[in-house]
Parts: C-alpha cells; structure tokens; sequence
C-alpha cells in the first residue's frame, strides 16, 4: 500500500518548504501577487489524489467482481409486517 509512503513524503516536504521560508531571510513574505504558485498548489494535490485513487478504484472493482460462490443466501423481509 502507497498510499502512507506518498502521505509521509507530502508531509516531510510541506515541512521542509514551511521551515525553509519561515527561517530565509530573503523571502518576501507579503508578496501579494502568487497565481504561479497558487496554481501550482491547486494542481499538484489534485493529481496527488488521482494517483491515490486510481488505485483503490482498481482493488475495489477487482474485490466486488465474484465468479461462482460458494454460498448463496436467499432472504425476504416484509416491511411493517407484524402479524
């Protein structure tokens, strides 16, 4: 499963990038102006979360498709049925 592997690596690098500025002296801190970097940030979590989900997607459908099973059970339920 790498899904922990990738969330373990986003969160080291998020904490590297928020130590590195907050200890940079030469960053500008209120610059006001960022769609480069806005777009970056709204992209690459997106395809972060395709990667993620593409394959849970996969083991899902594999797990819900059965051939022949073993055992089938056959039940009936009456709703507001009391007497």
């Amino acid at each position: 499963d790498h899904t922990l592997m990738i969330l373990t690596m986003i969160t080291i690098l998020v904490g590297y990038m928020m130590s590195t500025v907050l200890t940079n002296k030469l960053s500008n801190r209120y610059l006001l102006e960022g769609q480069t970097i806005e777009l970056i940030w709204t992209i690459l979590p997106a395809i972060t979360l395709v990667f993620i989900a593409l394959p849970s997607l996969r083991i899902l459908y594999l797990m819900d498709e059965i051939n022949e099973p073993l055992l089938t059970i056959k039940s009936i339920g009456h709703q507001w049925y009391w007497s």
